[in-house]
């Protein structure tokens, strides 16, 4: 994954609010939010929303804390009943190379 604005804004009072915004923005299924699920559910990851907890870096990376809430969607008991929408939240560690803007994410074990 690339992160190439909030690279490019790294520094400045607007790397906080980029980085959100093209976390927020990535295509479904790229963030692990999968291995945050609690109930043997699905992510609905079409409308997460991320708060940016802390950013350090040194002259290879950029390593932030952020807080992801999702939707995860359960399965219901028997053939009538609805899926259960329930709310999902996780830790990402997301380290980006300061060269390229490539990205990793991690998740943070509670």
């Amino acid at each position: 994954m690339q992160l190439k604005q909030a690279l490019r804004h790294w520094g400045t009072g607007s790397f906080g609010s980029i980085l959100k915004a093209e976390l927020e923005s990535l295509p479904a299924g790229t963030l692990p939010l999968h291995q945050a699920t609690t109930q043997g559910g699905i992510v609905d990851d079409s409308a997460i929303s991320v708060s940016i907890l802390s950013s350090e870096a040194n002259n290879i990376e950029i390593t932030t804390r952020v807080g992801i809430f999702f939707t995860e969607i359960v399965a219901g008991c028997n053939c009538n009943d609805p899926p259960l929408e329930t709310n999902g939240y996780c830790l990402l560690e997301v380290v980006i190379d300061r060269t390229c803007g490539e990205a990793h994410v991690a998740i943070i074990p509670d």
